[in-house]
């Protein structure tokens, strides 16, 4: 186990190294739609690539995640099988709409996964940008 200033260490080792092993400027918060970004996701069991739509406005919410919904099958072709929920509710309490590839056996507190971690990283999210890209006017037309 390890301290709190110890485990905060680690995970600042961890976004460090990843920066550093595949320097590239990613989408994430630059969709240039609001309250809908790409994010990085790893703790002590798995790693994750996700898009979170997170508009506080319900319609507009479903409207996106509805878009996106009707290119899965496209979606797929890009980044492979992936989990849904449109009504995901995050630890804040907080409902978003969220569409995510996880790898489980993973670890941020284990450096032997690290570089697993970050393929399966740069894997997804170039599939999720690939895809946003392809198909943005379309997502952006709601």
């Amino acid at each position: 186990m390890f301290s709190k200033q110890e485990a905060q260490q680690l995970k600042k080792e961890f976004w460090t190294a990843f920066g550093k092993s595949f320097p590239r400027k990613w989408i994430l918060y630059d969709t240039k739609i609001k309250d809908m970004s790409f994010k990085f996701y790893a703790d002590n069991k798995k790693a994750e690539v996700s898009l979170d739509i997170e508009m506080k406005d319900e319609i507009f919410r479903d409207a996106y995640y509805n878009k996106i919904w009707s290119l899965e099958d496209i979606l797929k072709d890009f980044v492979g099988d992936f989990n849904k929920e449109e009504s995901y509710t995050l630890e804040s309490g907080k409902v978003i709409s969220k569409i995510w590839i996880e790898k489980h056996n993973v670890s941020i507190f284990n450096k032997n996964t690290w570089q697993e971690t970050f393929e399966f990283f740069v894997d997804k999210m170039d599939g999720f940008e690939r895809f946003y890209y392809e198909y943005e006017d379309f997502i952006k037309d709601v």
